[in-house]
């Protein structure tokens, strides 16, 4: 009996280890993410499907609400569509930054991605479309992105 306890408690520690908040962030499978993203509206917003946002932020962050990326001009991206700080969210770090979507960046690493698509919508609509996202014009416009709502 002994020996199994040994054995469960570095495997507890392991689990334990992925569960704590902001250790890795939550991975949104895909399927949920279309369901999410169709709820929203995203379906037609801007003239793009729901594919086109689904490759958008499986290019930009693969999924990861608290994926974080620093950039060589000094702002970094956020969440899961990698929002930058320089123009759309506040970090309190960018220099010059405007915070077009008038929300702190933190609030775009949490599991709740409500805000993110909220600012995500804003930014596409003032660019009338997601050219502002180099993943998206790189990897996914003009592509067949069937395979990214396929069976959702």
């Amino acid at each position: 009996m002994k020996p199994l306890l040994l054995l469960g408690l570095p495997l507890l520690l392991v689990l334990l280890a992925a569960t704590t908040p902001g250790c890795q962030g939550v991975v949104i499978p895909r399927c949920q993410l279309v369901r999410i993203l169709r709820r929203h509206g995203l379906g037609g917003f801007v003239r793009k499907t729901v594919a086109d946002w689904v490759c958008l932020a499986k290019h930009e962050s693969s999924y990861n609400t608290r994926a974080i990326n620093r950039n060589k001009d000094g702002s970094t991206d956020y969440g899961i569509f990698q929002i930058n700080s320089k123009y759309w969210c506040a970090d309190g770090r960018t220099p010059g930054a405007t915070n077009g979507c008038r929300i702190a960046c933190s609030k775009l690493i949490d599991d709740n991605i409500t805000d993110d698509i909220k600012c995500a919508k804003f930014i596409a609509q003032q660019a009338r479309g997601l050219t502002p996202w180099v993943a998206w014009k790189s990897r996914c416009r003009g592509k067949d992105l069937r395979p990214y709502v396929r069976g959702c």
